[in-house]
């Protein structure tokens, strides 16, 4: 078990776990992390993960967590690893079972609190619209060949049936849609818990939140972004439900199998790999991009319905073209990137598992709008916070991979939050702060209460004083929705 002792203090925020610690480590692990974060990181086992991702064949640089670390299955959660093509290999666990559970925003130019009296009528509307909680389904399933078209297209499917603009494919990452897609590397059951889940919300740690814009930290930025101090700003986070989890749990147990095939010795049977040439990397790669295209697709679909909603609620003093989508990040993915390694530039693939990309300025990957900005970095905190939009940094390709946190990360499991406090509390403490509260589950509520997260700000100061990505807008809820 790695202890303090072990870590080798790099600068204020970046500790080291040189590979002398152990003789499978086949590179060093890097956190980062202020004392506060590093002393929570400590008490659960998201270090000894990161130590042990250190020993997949062919990963190279470092294998990396960021400030949102917290133990998840086989890497830890905020974990980035990177290991070369042809032959190192791809994890499952390092991707997650919620494959390309992502963010995605949508600027107004609506008063935030001229729209408080309306709150209660916009959530009801809201919460009418987008199905959440555990299960959640639309009334019409999709048909075989339908679906078979959502996993192959992504957003771009949403849009043919109407439910979005244009831009809004260039304002998502990769634009929705991860070519190596082929629903024919899905099991059965895999696609039919896919059939009736595009549009909803799900549970966990999914939401969507209406949140008041109050505070610009770079008014050029946030100018070409859409983001106005005062106005609203409106938050979608959720994955790619239970079509998602389902390619995990194939994909693990067919892995976990393959690891003698292939004479991998690992520390953790959690994580299960095989070379990306193999045809278990391959098929997995293949069906994680269905299941990352179908949880575009239902950002899509659910950004469409949310649009509506707030048409039907604020009617005429709804601009035409407001809820303009600022941008969508995925975390929990794996891709193909070039990147620079040891002075030279090599095809990687590149885990992130609750991370996400920040790409930096003038690269091809960045929207042509937003390329001399970067790319944007979506921070959520918990739902009695705050969250930030960052941008991506060049420093961040040199550190990270263009990688990044993706939220506040836990500190308290679900079931020690619900021992601690129960969702009645919860929904009373927000409503109390002025945040309005919709939920299907007040046990989920509990499970998600504020005190079960880091501060984000914390989070986020040591990713800007990292480097990995700059603060342009800080955002506060006045209305969420949970599942």
């Amino acid at each position: 078990m790695v202890t303090r002792s072990d870590l080798v203090r790099r600068d204020r925020w970046t500790h080291d776990l040189p590979t002398s610690l152990r003789p499978d480590m086949r590179v060093p692990g890097r956190l980062y992390a202020n004392e506060s974060i590093l002393a929570d990181a400590l008490e659960d086992r998201s270090i000894d993960q990161l130590q042990n991702t250190t020993t997949l064949p062919g990963i190279v640089g470092h294998a990396l967590a960021m400030p949102d670390m917290h133990q998840g299955y086989g890497f830890p959660i905020g974990g980035v690893a990177a290991t070369a093509t042809p032959d190192g290999v791809i994890s499952p666990g390092g991707v997650g079972y919620d494959i390309n559970c992502g963010v995605r925003v949508l600027a107004t130019r609506i008063d935030a609190e001229a729209i408080r009296p309306r709150m209660d009528t916009l959530l009801t509307a809201l919460f009418q619209a987008v199905p959440s909680g555990v299960g959640s389904s639309r009334d019409r399933a999709l048909s075989a060949r339908e679906l078979d078209h959502v996993l192959k297209q992504g957003s771009r499917w949403a849009l043919s049936r109407g439910w979005g603009r244009p831009e809004d494919l260039e304002h998502t990452e990769d634009h929705g849609e991860m070519p190596q897609a082929d629903p024919a590397a899905l099991s059965a059951r895999a696609k039919e818990r896919g059939l009736d889940q595009v549009g909803t919300l799900g549970s966990g740690n999914h939401f969507l939140e209406v949140d008041a814009i109050t505070e610009i930290f770079d008014e050029d930025a946030a100018a070409a972004l859409g983001l106005v101090k005062g106005c609203v700003a409106v938050w979608i986070h959720c994955g790619s439900r239970g079509l998602g989890h389902q390619v995990c749990t194939d994909a693990v147990r067919s892995m976990q199998q393959a690891v003698s095939r292939y004479r991998i010795d690992l520390p953790d049977r959690e994580l299960a790999c095989a070379p990306l040439s193999s045809p278990e990397g391959r098929q997995y790669l293949a069906a994680m991009a269905c299941a990352a295209n179908y949880a575009w697709a239902n950002r899509q679909a659910i950004t469409h319905r949310v649009r509506e909603a707030f048409s039907q609620v604020l009617g005429s003093d709804l601009e035409k073209d407001d809820l303009r989508l600022v941008y969508d990040v995925c975390h929990n993915i794996a891709k193909i990137e070039t990147h620079q390694v040891d002075g030279r530039r090599r095809e990687l693939c590149v885990h992130r598992k609750g991370a996400t990309r920040a790409f930096g300025p003038g690269l091809p990957e960045v929207p042509t709008p937003l390329r001399d900005l970067g790319q944007p970095v979506l921070v959520p905190g918990s739902m009695g916070t705050c969250s930030y939009i960052m941008l991506g940094t060049t420093r961040a390709m040199l550190e990270s991979f263009g990688s990044c946190c993706h939220g506040a990360g836990r500190v308290k499991s679900r079931t020690q939050s619900r021992r601690d406090v129960h969702g009645e509390q919860v929904r009373r403490d927000l409503q109390e702060r002025g945040i309005s509260v919709r939920t299907d589950s007040l046990r989920g509520l509990a499970e998600e209460a504020p005190e079960a997260y880091k501060m984000v700000d914390d989070v986020v100061t040591v990713v800007e004083g990292v480097g990995l990505a700059r603060k342009v807008a800080r955002t506060v809820p006045i209305g969420v929705i949970k599942g």
